[in-house]
């Protein structure tokens, strides 16, 4: 692997004000450097963290419109009204969907749930999903992960008598759409004092503050926990502030007690027996929850989400678990291709975006090949097919680069576009594909930073195998859960040997299993290094070589730690 490694040693200050965290924590130096750069400063602050509490989620009410919204929920049961429940077709969209319809359904009958096809409507508020609404006698939408920008579809509903609560996490535009409540932090004229919620927590929010205004007790809604970790671990948002108690809290509820359409897909996965990470969610729950959306219809999800029986619910996860495997047979053809395409694009060493459009590719899938060309290229990667007349496509981004500002860039050559710092999608007339790369391309070179756009590592700590104790890894586990802005730490170690046990495994022999020591200590460590068999033959020479990685529980040894080898470099003699 031709990685780069970052490494930044500590200042002496803040070599002094880790030491002094530590005396003051009982937590290793090493670690109060981590907890210092997560803006951590006194004992009070890391047990907080540490142990995040649910009375520390913020008054729902901080929110603009949050009484307007609760008014006219309680008008709408009062006057027994038809209520439904609309959102996006991904994850977020499904579980805040699932969310809402669950809890209130507990107390109101008249209410449905609506999640646009895909492939007929596109993306959000679509004019079919509100003429559907009007023929079904709906008068309250409340709207879920989409919505923000909604204006005529909106207004048009307004026409029909039908009022909408929206409740998005996307950046809004300046022409806000005309619904009684728009639920929100991204707004401009915003209140709330948190403004990086996933769609499915601002639902819960909402959900939170109805409970309040209606004397429901918090512990009615904990159940729903589940679904905003879901939510937040595979919406990509950051797991700091509150939505690290929403996740900390979910994670406990998803592992004791998760709802019965959770708990089928869990068993699908093969997950019942382990203790459930976000890493878990973001590779295993969320692409099965996706690919209903992705492949056939995103209403399956929430059918399943909302499942009470548990027999019919291993049923619709088997079905979901089914469009999965089609997904990545999809995912593997278009990536192949896609690759092919980038191969031969002209100049491709001096671009600094990648924008490619095929009009045979299956629109469901293009999200993912975006994301694979950004893991491989380094480089914000936009990917198209044709979808009617119209080029659609999907927007990834590579870390800090927000590619919402590039598209937005580009705005008056796009029909349509909504996001948020590193995934978005788009649309455009098919003529204005070559324009809008050129101009793309253009945004992107003048405002990427270098490092951004090759392999870096970045290490958050030098350390050597003696640092690795028991009472180390218990005070690192705590650092969970782990995302965007608490990454999980990546630690080096120079000068490691193989114990003389290393060996290449795996069904095409692509990994090595590794038992390494250090020359500061006597600790025999294992390792695993996932497809990097090549370095092998070295590992074997007996040179010393350093080693980056991460710090996990060895699955089949409980309590024991391996090391997660992220790269391999020959020691500098």
């Amino acid at each position: 692997m031709n990685h780069k490694w970052n490494y930044q040693p500590p200042s002496q200050e803040q070599t002094e004000a880790a030491k002094a965290l530590a005396k003051e924590t009982g937590i290793s130096p090493i670690l109060c450097k981590l907890l210092l750069e997560r803006g951590i400063t006194s004992a009070a602050e890391a047990k907080r963290f540490f142990r995040p509490q649910l009375n520390e989620l913020h008054d729902p009410f901080l929110m603009k419109d949050m009484s307007i919204a609760v008014e006219r929920l309680n008008q709408a049961m009062g006057r027994k009204e038809r209520i439904m429940v609309y959102g996006d077709y991904d994850v977020d969209g499904t579980t805040a969907v699932a969310l809402v319809y669950k809890f209130l359904q507990q107390f109101y009958s008249n209410i449905d749930y609506y999640i646009p096809d895909r492939y007929n409507e596109g993306y959000g508020v679509s004019v079919k999903g509100v003429d559907y609404a009007c023929e079904t006698g709906v008068k309250l939408i409340i709207v879920l992960d989409c919505g923000i920008k909604a204006v005529e579809e909106i207004a048009y509903a307004k026409e029909k008598g039908i009022d909408f609560i929206i409740c998005d996490h996307h950046v809004p535009d300046d022409i806000l759409p005309p619904a009684i409540a728009i639920l929100n932090a991204k707004r401009a004229d915003n209140t709330y004092p948190y403004d990086h919620l996933s769609g499915c927590g601002v639902g819960f929010k909402f959900m939170q503050a109805f409970a309040l205004n209606n004397g429901i007790e918090f512990h009615q809604l904990t159940p729903l926990l589940d679904l905003v970790a879901v939510s937040v671990a595979s919406d990509i948002v950051p797991i700091m502030g509150e939505n690290r108690v929403l996740t900390h809290h979910g994670l406990k509820q998803l592992n004791s007690n998760p709802s019965v359409g959770l708990k089928a897909i869990i068993d699908v996965c093969g997950l019942s027996e382990k203790e459930i990470t976000v890493g878990d969610i973001v590779f295993k729950i969320g692409p099965r929850i996706n690919a209903s959306g992705r492949i056939q219809n995103g209403k399956e999800a929430v059918e399943l989400l909302i499942e009470k029986d548990f027999s019919a619910a291993l049923e619709k996860a088997n079905q979901i678990n089914q469009y999965n495997e089609t997904r990545k047979d999809l995912d593997k053809t278009m990536t192949e291709e896609a690759n092919q395409i980038v191969d031969h694009l002209e100049g491709l060493a001096d671009r600094r975006s990648i924008v490619i459009y095929n009009e045979a590719w299956h629109k469901g899938v293009i999200g993912i090949v975006a994301s694979r060309l950004t893991e491989i290229y380094y480089r914000p990667a936009v990917v198209l097919t044709r979808t009617d007349n119209l080029a659609t496509g999907s927007a990834r981004s590579v870390s800090g680069f927000d590619v919402y500002k590039a598209i937005e860039y580009c705005r008056d050559l796009l029909e349509n576009f909504g996001g948020h710092t590193y995934a978005a999608g788009l649309s455009m007339k098919v003529e204005n594909v070559e324009e809008f790369t050129r101009r793309f391309e253009t945004y992107v070179t003048e405002h990427i930073l270098p490092e951004q756009t090759s392999a870096v590592i970045d290490i958050d700590a030098e350390i050597d195998f003696r640092d690795i104790t028991p009472k180390f890894h218990a005070d690192l586990k705590k650092f969970n859960p782990f995302g965007p802005d608490n990454h999980k730490p990546i630690f080096c170690t120079h000068n490691v040997y193989d114990y003389g046990t290393s060996k290449v495994v795996g069904r095409d022999q692509e990994h090595i299993k590794l038992e390494l020591v250090d020359n500061k200590s006597n600790n025999v460590m294992n390792g695993i290094a996932f497809g990097q068999s090549s370095q092998a033959r070295y590992i074997k020479t007996k040179r010393s070589f350093d080693i980056c990685y991460t710090i996990e529980e060895n699955t089949h040894k409980r309590g024991e730690v391996q090391l997660q080898i992220e790269d391999i470099k020959p020691s500098e003699e």
